[in-house]
């Protein structure tokens, strides 16, 4: 009997009358996510990464030529504070894998983006995270990917309210 299964049977004998398949379920995701966090973030650690430093890079590079955003451009696409990352941004211009850039017009207003080393990193990174990500998914059918994909979807849409 797996873990899950035997809370699950325990509470059912102290308390049958609760339904405990939500717990269950998010029992199980809450075990899936630590599986998972743990295999993407040795993934980045290979490349001397945090999860928060790729997420950062990879933010920069799917913007597109010419790979710069302004601070608040990347804080609105990774919903993260000031501090979180003024932290990231810092950590990452020391490796030299961004540059922040002053404006010519108005010297207040800075850019990030992307150096040369961080888009030949963030290149040979993404490719080993997608590889990571379908090894972490081949255990389902080629019928259930897209099925959970959208359970999860709409389970997301109803805490956020997008669609």
């Amino acid at each position: 009997m797996e873990d899950i299964d035997r809370v699950v049977a325990q509470w059912g004998e102290q308390k049958p009358h609760l339904d405990t398949l939500p717990m269950a379920l998010l029992g199980r995701f809450l075990r899936l996510q630590k599986h998972i966090e743990a295999e993407i973030s040795a993934c980045h650690k290979q490349f001397g990464l945090t999860m928060g430093e790729f997420d950062v890079l990879a933010t920069l590079r799917r913007a597109g030529k010419p790979y710069i955003l302004t601070p608040s451009g990347l804080l609105s696409s990774m919903m993260l504070t000031s501090g979180a990352m003024t932290n990231r941004l810092d950590k990452l211009e020391y490796k030299d894998l961004i540059a922040r850039v002053h404006s010519t017009e108005d010297r207040r207003s800075v850019s990030v983006g992307l150096t040369e080393k961080g888009l030949v990193t963030i290149d040979e990174v993404i490719e080993q995270h997608v590889k990571i990500q379908h090894k972490l998914v081949q255990s389902l059918s080629d019928a259930e990917v897209p099925e959970l994909n959208q359970l999860l979807k709409n389970w997301l849409t109803a805490f956020e309210g997008r669609q």
